[in-house]
């Protein structure tokens, strides 16, 4: 991370509900504790923040946005090649109904996916060590040959996000007053996947309730998000109304997750969110890289015992493992 003068603010309230956090003071002490503790009472209020001085370089973040972007655009005869299967990852033209992970029956979202694993590149033999086949995090990836430097970006940038996932865990321990390596041997062989979401231009009218991806949650641990300006993403605000995410050139968006909630008793808060439609008139494409963690798949989660005790809510009680948490979210999404 960059250094940072000692006086550098660590937060800019942008949108108080959504702040903007500068991590690039954090390679000192009194900067990580002042980071640690906007991130805490970010996670406490809406359990989203944007980060800027995060240290990935803008570079290669600009050259795996382009690349995406040209794959999703080629002809769909080339695009045919990269299609993923039951046991691979690549690409899907339909990415299901996010919605349906929170109980609601509405159509398909309006994009096309492709998604990659970080174990994906590895022998079959190794990623057996994680799960069997019916384990999405154990799929193959599958990268297309077109265009030139796919492959070697993405996996670039897969490493940068994985970086940036292990600093804010240890940044999270701290803003949760733990040390700051509580959550090293828990995620030290993550089952993380990444995933491109392509909404394409919408030349056809969405059908009654259809989003370009409906209301829904996070599973994991916490989501890296990167966001084109084209818009679109809201969360729910706790007065159920929606909130715009601005667009912060160079910047990420993180929100924790389901897992996160659960490992914090819902003392952190893993928020509804959702992607609107192009407004009436407009048809431009939007593209967006989620980067989603989760913890190594049998490591024990439970709730923190200072988050435990009596009137905890029964959703927030109990152990589980995040493979198994996976798969049951999994089986809630696409029964």
């Amino acid at each position: 991370m960059p250094t940072n003068p000692e006086n550098r603010r660590p937060i800019t309230v942008l949108d108080g509900y959504v702040p903007v956090i500068d991590l690039s003071a954090s390679d000192t002490g009194r900067g990580r504790a002042a980071i640690a503790r906007a991130i805490g009472q970010a996670c406490e209020n809406s359990g989203f923040f944007t980060v800027v001085g995060h240290g990935v370089a803008q570079d290669l973040i600009d050259r795996m946005y382009a690349v995406t972007k040209e794959f999703f655009e080629l002809p769909r005869e080339k695009k045919e090649k990269a299609v993923g299967g039951p046991s691979t990852g690549g690409l899907r033209y339909s990415a299901g109904s996010a919605a349906k992970s929170m109980g609601l029956d509405a159509p398909p979202d309006l994009c096309e996916i492709f998604t990659s694993n970080v174990l994906g590149d590895h022998s079959a033999e190794h990623r057996a060590k994680f799960g069997d086949d019916s384990a999405p995090w154990t799929r193959a990836n599958v990268w297309p040959e077109e265009p030139a430097g796919f492959r070697e970006t993405w996996l670039a940038y897969t490493r940068e996000m994985a970086g940036l996932a292990h600093e804010l865990m240890r940044l999270f321990a701290l803003a949760l007053g733990l040390a700051e390596d509580f959550f090293d041997d828990k995620v030290d062989r993550d089952i993380s996947t990444i995933v491109a979401n392509f909404y394409y231009p919408q030349v056809v009218p969405p059908l009654p309730g259809q989003m370009r991806k409906g209301p829904h949650s996070d599973w994991g641990n916490l989501t890296i998000l990167y966001q084109d300006g084209v818009g679109g993403l809201q969360v729910r605000q706790k007065d159920g109304d929606w909130r715009d995410v601005p667009f912060v050139p160079g910047s990420f968006v993180i929100n924790i997750g389901d897992m996160m909630a659960f490992w914090t008793g819902g003392r952190w808060v893993s928020t509804v969110h959702r992607v609107l439609n192009p407004v009436e008139g407009h048809a431009d494409s939007r593209l967006s890289l989620p980067f989603f963690h989760l913890p190594n798949h049998d490591a024990l989660i439970e709730p923190l015992p200072q988050f435990g005790g009596t009137g905890t809510p029964e959703e927030f009680t109990g152990a589980t493992t995040p493979g198994r948490w996976y798969q049951e979210k999994m089986a809630a999404t696409y029964s």
